[in-house]
């Protein structure tokens, strides 16, 4: 997010009408709130239904790829796409991984974005985590022991596969050369343009097949030396932008191409990332046509008193200050315009409240998307869409963004998205799983709601295959507390063999989209015999976390989930 700030001097763009004069325009049509996904609406061009680029036929799992056409987006079923979602950092700093998962599961965090209703993610990274072998930190394994042993890229990986999985959508989004600070320039002493390109063209190549996936944000916030137009190759990110956005395309030409302002345009200062009035005389031109999205950042008074928010008609003002950076692209139909960040602690009545609420009315009357900054509570200066519990919502921010929101978008998979069961459980291997004396297993339980769940009518069977009259069992540890958790051998039911082990909770609450943490349970023959477990139905020989359909899990008496033997 923005991290300096310079004077800003009004800038009038003179040359705005040259793009009209070559673009496609395409009248803004106002987005119908309740449009489900796969309603074809009504545009005003019907040739944008289609991508007008000549490109090979996609891979099957990328099938349902977003193009450009005017000012809108599109997907390759011609529906039209607006995308509001929301930042969630961490991959960029020296954690190298999604922030939060110290408190929380990774996969309860996407139930929760997918329930807050946004439909894209904004992935932040920095260099650093996707070189080979980089180690994530700060994570709790814990609560997340499907992650212990991954590389930051394959907890990139594991995140957009969940992400698919929900009917959620990705925005990779290179954020810093390195870990520990953001550049001025899309290149630096250590870090070369060409390396910055390869690195690109490899997240092209690794996720080609997987339109979940939407596109590259080619780099955050250019500002200092960098220029819009000038030709200089060594600070022209219009240039640079063309370079990369080029050469991702030539190895994924599914990706949209998200290209941010600059700081400074001759004496008009702006936000970081912001200024993107120089589009009018020089716009971003790639080989593969309707792929350019512009995605400015915007800030308030909060992050930095800037002129205009001194104005004496202010708020009045703003709409002004928006057109001439970066809202004449969308108004002249040139591209699409995707506010790629914005954010603010208060959504109340003082300066800082009063731009957030003029922003989000601005783009509700031009049809803009946006990505606010953040998820994170841990942004310093705007705070989170959570709070510092990494549990609960902003309600503020809730009740401001929801109604901007659009429609989830579909991919090559799409399906209607059902709701997750309120629980759901996980399951791996404690033990050598050859004949033995006693086998252990973890179980970990997930709530997958917004609203806390008690266990006092949950229990979970895993199934034996001995007699049950010579097996017992013992709850070694638990997260929770092991007086929160029974377990006892319960017989077969008539017409069964073996039996189960029965595990229960009492005076145990799982708080909203949280966990139990892991659960070990012992079990083995009351005459410490040697026996063989891979006989019994529920034994899993996996020593990660995973679903386990063999174990079941049972609310009130009633299968949740799993397959009874």
């Amino acid at each position: 997010m923005v991290e300096h700030i310079r004077q800003h001097r009004r800038f009038l763009a003179g040359l705005m009408a040259v793009l009209v004069a070559i673009g496609v325009i395409v009248a803004v049509t106002e987005w119908p709130s309740s449009n489900p996904v796969g309603q074809v609406l009504n545009p005003v061009n019907a040739q944008c239904r289609r991508d007008p680029a000549h490109v090979p036929a996609p891979p099957p799992g990328a099938s349902n790829y977003l193009h450009t056409c005017g000012n809108q987006i599109y997907d390759a079923q011609g529906r039209l796409v607006k995308i509001t979602g929301v930042s969630w950092f961490g991959l960029e700093t020296p954690t190298m991984a999604p922030d939060g998962l110290w408190a929380r599961n990774w996969q309860t965090i996407l139930d929760q974005l997918k329930a807050l209703g946004f439909n894209v993610i904004r992935l932040p990274f920095s260099d650093d985590a996707l070189q080979p072998g980089a180690q994530p930190a700060g994570i709790n394994y814990l609560l997340n022991p499907d992650l212990k042993g991954l590389t930051s890229l394959q907890v990139m990986d594991r995140i957009i596969s969940g992400a698919r999985q929900r009917g959620l959508h990705v925005l990779l989004d290179r954020h810093r050369p390195n870990r520990y600070a953001q550049s001025d320039l899309w290149y630096t002493s250590t870090r070369s343009e060409a390396q910055w390109i390869a690195e690109w063209k490899m997240l092209a190549e690794r996720y080609r097949g997987n339109d979940t996936v939407i596109g590259a944000d080619l780099d955050n916030e250019p500002r200092g030396p960098a220029t819009w137009g000038t030709n200089d190759p060594k600070t022209d990110w219009r240039l640079a932008a063309q370079r990369a956005g080029d050469a991702v395309l030539s190895v994924n030409p599914y990706w949209l191409i998200f290209v941010e302002g600059i700081e400074r345009s001759g004496n008009d200062w702006y936000w970081w990332g912001g200024n993107l009035s120089g589009v009018a005389r020089a716009p971003v031109i790639l080989n593969v046509p309707n792929r350019v999205v512009y995605s400015p950042h915007d800030y308030g008074p909060d992050v930095y008193p800037q002129g205009w928010f001194k104005d004496p008609t202010f708020p009045a003002n703003l709409p002004s200050v928006w057109d001439s950076h970066w809202g004449y692209i969308a108004e002249q139909g040139i591209a699409p315009i995707v506010l790629g960040e914005f954010g603010g602690r208060s959504v109340g009545t003082d300066a800082e409240g009063k731009w957030q609420r003029a922003l989000v009315a601005y783009l509700d009357q031009h049809d803009i998307g946006f990505i606010s900054w953040a998820l994170n509570p841990d942004s310093g200066d705007t705070g989170g869409i959570l709070e510092d519990d990494w549990l609960t919502v902003n309600p503020g921010k809730e009740s401001l963004y929801r109604p901007s929101l659009a429609p989830p978008i579909a991919s090559s998979s799409s399906k209607a998205v059902s709701a997750p069961e309120s629980l759901s459980v996980s399951y791996h291997l404690a033990s050598a799983p050859s004949p033995t004396t006693s086998v252990s297993f973890e179980v970990t339980l997930f709530n997958h709601r917004g609203q806390p769940v008690k266990l006092s009518g949950t229990t979970l069977r895993y199934w034996i295959d001995g007699n049950s009259a010579t097996t017992t069992v013992a709850v070694d540890w638990a997260a929770m507390g092991t007086s929160s958790v029974d377990a006892q051998v319960v017989a077969a039911p008539l017409g069964k063999q073996g039996g189960y082990i029965e595990i229960g909770f009492h005076d145990a609450t799982l708080p909203a989209y949280g966990s139990s943490g892991p659960i070990l349970i012992r079990y083995h023959r009351t005459d410490w015999g040697t026996f063989n477990p891979t006989r019994d139905y529920s034994f899993g020989r996996s020593t990660t976390d995973q679903a386990w359909p063999r174990i079941d899990l049972y609310q009130d008496g009633r299968l949740v989930s799993g397959t009874v033997p």
